[in-house]
């Protein structure tokens, strides 16, 4: 009993140090990012990034409008385009083929300072995933904005759940309650990262890990991604990238994942992560299951197969040089 109890306590001591050290090298990533993040806002710069942005949603069939939207999301996260979305809507109506397209650009592309670094740390190149981020929200939006246009669907008006009060607390508020919310999701994400690695560690013992990768090898094999990379992919693909950051971060660092395998999961992750909560947070919005899930991961995953088959054909010198990177 004393034994049992002795390897109980030693496994959750070296999970929680092992927590701690992950958790302070994200920490390192994000604390930095989130404050220039909030001088850019309180300066109220986040225009000088919609301004490209605004042409081009007549493109994808938006009101001019929606480029500020998309722009308060790639900086400050979805919860700040989701508002001003529904302040917008609150007066201008939109269809559900509108809302889903804007929501989907939101989706691929958001919170991009604090992602493409933690992606950086993860050993990719940063030019790349920023354009394979942006780029790959604007054509997955404009195949969808042609898809519902031929088809005549989703041309009713928005139906949304949320409500600009329901909101409002991530509105206007004063430098310290801001503190004081950052401060509470930062120690979620170490919470969330205990409970990943305690999780982790007791189905690697029970053989759980070792079975899903086995079951998912095929599959993630057809679009480059090996076996070794299984387990960070579905971190990504299910929590998101913010908070599966810590463990992509460790993977790398582990050496245990070749960098073109982690080059793929990142790049799938990016285009297509936190598929539960921030699909179900689109939906109450008034999307369309169509696009932010369905079309959203069917894309990502053409995508990086086209991009694996391209790579395949590319010197591997040049591949480091412009696309990932081994990490320390």
């Amino acid at each position: 009993m004393k034994s049992l109890t002795h390897k109980f306590t030693s496994a959750a001591g070296e999970t929680f140090r092992d927590g701690l050290s992950i958790t302070w090298d994200l920490y390192k990533v994000m604390i930095p990012v989130i404050i220039a993040v909030k001088i850019l806002q309180e300066m109220d710069l986040i225009h000088f990034f919609a301004a490209p942005l605004t042409p081009l949603m007549q493109v994808v069939g938006l009101p001019g409008e929606m480029g500020f939207v998309w722009a308060a999301a790639i900086v400050n996260g979805v919860y700040s385009g989701i508002i001003l979305l529904i302040a917008f809507i609150e007066h201008t109506p939109m269809s559900t083929g509108q809302v889903t397209v804007i929501c989907t650009l939101m989706l691929v592309a958001h919170a991009l300072p604090v992602e493409l670094r933690i992606a950086q740390k993860a050993g990719t190149r940063l030019p790349f995933q920023a354009v394979s981020r942006l780029l790959g929200a604007f054509v997955l939006g404009w195949i969808l904005h042609q898809t519902y246009a031929i088809t005549g669907t989703l041309g009713e008006p928005a139906r949304m759940l949320l409500s600009p009060d329901s909101t409002s607390a991530g509105g206007e508020k004063s430098l310290l309650l801001w503190a004081a919310g950052e401060a509470r999701t930062l120690a979620g994400i170490f919470l969330i990262i205990l409970g990943l690695l305690a999780c982790m560690r007791l189905l690697d013992r029970l053989g759980v890990i070792k079975a899903i990768n086995r079951m998912l090898a095929p599959a993630l094999a057809l679009v480059g991604i090996g076996p070794g990379a299984t387990t960070v992919t579905m971190i990504g693909l299910t929590l998101g990238i913010a908070y599966g950051g810590g463990i992509i971060i460790h993977e790398a660092r582990s050496g245990t994942v070749p960098p073109r395998d982690l080059f793929y999961s990142i790049t799938l992750m990016g285009l297509s992560h936190s598929i539960v909560e921030d699909t179900l947070l689109m939906l109450m919005v008034g999307a369309h299951i169509s696009g932010v899930l369905f079309g959203r991961v069917l894309f990502s995953v053409v995508a990086i197969g086209v991009l694996a088959a391209a790579c395949r054909r590319l010197p591997v010198g040049w591949s480091e040089r412009a696309l990932w990177h081994r990490v320390a």
